[in-house]
């Protein structure tokens, strides 16, 4: 047989058993990248709902949630025209950058938070009814603060997702697109770097 047949033949194959949702969904995107801005109706209808699930499972906080979905809906309008179907479904680019922007915004949230408590840290002791226990707690928590900031940004995170947030292992994994395992080891690792410098200010 023709290789040439066997290569249509392939394509043709491919293209039956391709979801005829995506398929729907892929033409809609291109016609808003060619200007139609009716079908994006279409679009937002078929992906507001994905991506508001997705991104809510990222960042457990519903108003967070609809703000990163509307973010992610605006920037597929924005980039549509860039849409190009034969490298791929528009289902499988909308969602990979909703959980882009997820994280993106977990990533905000813990460094804006650790600003804060660093700012909390360096705050003066008040000049009167300041016992001595509290001024050793405050000491303490300056060298804790100074010493997860010297942290690089891969051990930082997942350190204080954990810790200062509350998330498990695995939340911490899946908010961090990062292997169970992988996260456990970045937090054993932030740990030991983190009493190694205590260590060294005592």
């Amino acid at each position: 047989m023709d290789r040439g047949s066997d290569a249509e033949s392939g394509r043709d194959s491919y293209a039956c058993r391709r979801d005829p949702e995506d398929a729907r969904v892929n033409a809609l995107l291109t016609r808003v990248g060619n200007g139609d801005a009716e079908a994006f109706a279409g679009v937002y209808d078929a992906f507001a709902g994905p991506v508001m699930s997705l991104v809510f499972r990222v960042l457990r906080d519903r108003a967070q949630a609809e703000e990163v979905t509307q973010e992610v809906m605006v920037e597929v309008w924005r980039t549509a025209d860039r849409f190009d179907p034969e490298r791929g479904a528009a289902r499988s680019l909308v969602l990979t950058l909703a959980h882009r922007r997820a994280v993106d915004r977990v990533r905000t949230a813990v460094a804006a938070r650790a600003r804060e408590l660093r700012s909390v840290a360096c705050e003066q002791e008040r000049p009167f009814d300041t016992v001595g226990e509290e001024v050793e707690v405050r000491e303490e928590h300056r060298l804790v603060f100074r010493c997860v900031a010297e942290l690089t940004e891969q051990l930082r995170v997942p350190l204080m997702l954990a810790y200062y947030e509350g998330l498990t292992y695995a939340e911490v994994a899946h908010s961090l697109a990062a292997p169970t395992g992988t996260i456990k080891s970045r937090l054993r690792q932030g740990l030991r770097h983190l009493r190694d410098c205590l260590e060294a200010r005592t």
